[in-house]
């Protein structure tokens, strides 16, 4: 397949006006201007004509609950919290997506193209995200990243869930507690298994702790939600003491502490701004918040939180981020390089570049802005949404 014409954001490097991406076997082969890329098309095979079009790397959605949190489902579909034990890190989204929800035909004619799904934050350790491609019936197929993180959640939402249990955790002391808890006997465990792995003694692994290793070889992060001040500095101290990898998910008073984030240098992804401030501890949301903390240093990208807000608003949201001052060209990073980087899937999605997955969406415009409108969503080489067409077609 061949893409022709149109301005092309690669997001890593300048823009290519009037430009050309040869696309095998799922891959891109090859990118340049129309005058530096030979298109010698095989019979029947596909040459997409943009002309006036934008060009960009797929959409991706950094935190979301799509599949998990069904739409129109009721609890028959809600798979997101297991509301009866604050700490399940060994929980995996996998288990749970439903990938004929609606929310994912809705994200794929967005221009989205992949999304990081997993548990949500009634518990203090919900379990393990993935991170999938948003076209396919079955998500071992879509997996481009699993586990991708490592759920933890802080204030409201895990006191209110186990206070009105009678349980613990009811206050923010003991979420904290329980957490650095868990963690002590994950360090454990993993020393006791390097060490009968040193000295050639069995070992019987602990399915309920083995799920800790990868966070603690710094593999994948904890995805801390934390929305007050209070709240982020608390997920900070602790990553620090276990010195774990991490990412600030809402963060939605991130803005009244931007310098001392960027100091510490964990990302953020902040949203969903699109929603109503319904909680004590989002009082202060804003979307001001992305570039404040952007124009501090801090890497960030946007999410839905979808179903808190739709998926489909992504790209809406950013536009709304660059209205309250984040920089246009920080907003196309928000949604596409920054959360491939925050979500450890960079060398495959997020820009345009010979290698990466051919994951592509072409738009009439500016995607930020209201009206314009998705002309292709190209996931790893092949149409899956065409602008005018009722099916899907493959290339």
């Amino acid at each position: 397949m061949y893409i022709v014409g149109g301005h092309m954001k690669t997001m890593t490097g300048e823009d290519i006006r009037d430009g050309c991406i040869r696309i095998r076997d799922g891959k891109i082969a090859e990118i340049g201007r129309r005058d530096e890329v030979a298109v010698h098309p095989a019979p029947k095979e596909r040459v997409i004509e943009v002309r006036d079009g934008l060009v960009m790397p797929g959409i991706i959605e950094a935190h979301c609950h799509m599949g998990i949190t069904e739409e129109k489902k009721g609890m028959e579909g809600d798979d997101c919290n297991e509301t009866v034990d604050p700490i399940t890190p060994y929980l995996r989204a996998v288990d749970a997506i439903n990938t004929m929800d609606a929310a994912f035909d809705d994200a794929v004619r967005a221009g989205i193209t992949s999304a990081m799904i997993g548990p949500g934050s009634s518990n203090v350790v919900g379990g393990q995200f993935a991170f999938l491609k948003t076209r396919g019936r079955r998500v071992d197929d879509l997996i481009v990243k699993a586990p991708a993180a490592m759920k933890v959640a802080f204030g409201e939402n895990p006191k209110v869930n186990y206070s009105g249990q009678s349980k613990s955790p009811s206050t923010r002391m003991a979420i904290a507690a329980m957490l650095r808890e868990e963690l002590t006997k994950a360090v454990r465990y993993g020393k006791q298994k390097e060490k009968a792995a040193q000295n050639g003694e069995d070992f019987e692994e602990d399915f309920r702790l083995e799920c800790w290793l990868p966070v603690l070889r710094r593999e994948i992060p904890l995805k801390a939600h934390v929305h007050r001040v209070d709240d982020i500095f608390t997920a900070i101290r602790i990553a620090k003491e276990f010195h774990l990898k991490m990412t600030l998910d809402h963060c939605s008073e991130g803005h009244m502490i931007a310098e001392e984030l960027a100091q510490e240098g964990f990302p953020a992804i902040v949203g969903p701004d699109l929603a109503s401030r319904n909680k004590i501890e989002v009082q202060n949301m804003a979307f001001k918040t992305v570039g404040v903390l952007n124009q501090a240093g801090v890497m960030t990208a946007i999410t839905t939180d979808h179903p808190v807000s739709l998926i489909q608003s992504l790209p809406l949201c950013a536009g709304l981020a660059v209205k309250s001052g984040l920089e246009l060209e920080e907003g196309y990073k928000a949604i596409t390089l920054h959360p491939a980087m925050i979500c450890g899937v960079a060398d495959r999605v997020g820009s345009l570049g010979v290698g990466k997955d051919a994951d592509i969406a072409i738009f009439t415009g500016n995607p930020m802005e209201v009206f314009t409108r998705t002309l292709y969503t190209i996931i790893d080489g092949k149409v899956v949404y065409e602008a005018g067409r009722q099916e899907e077609t493959a290339d």
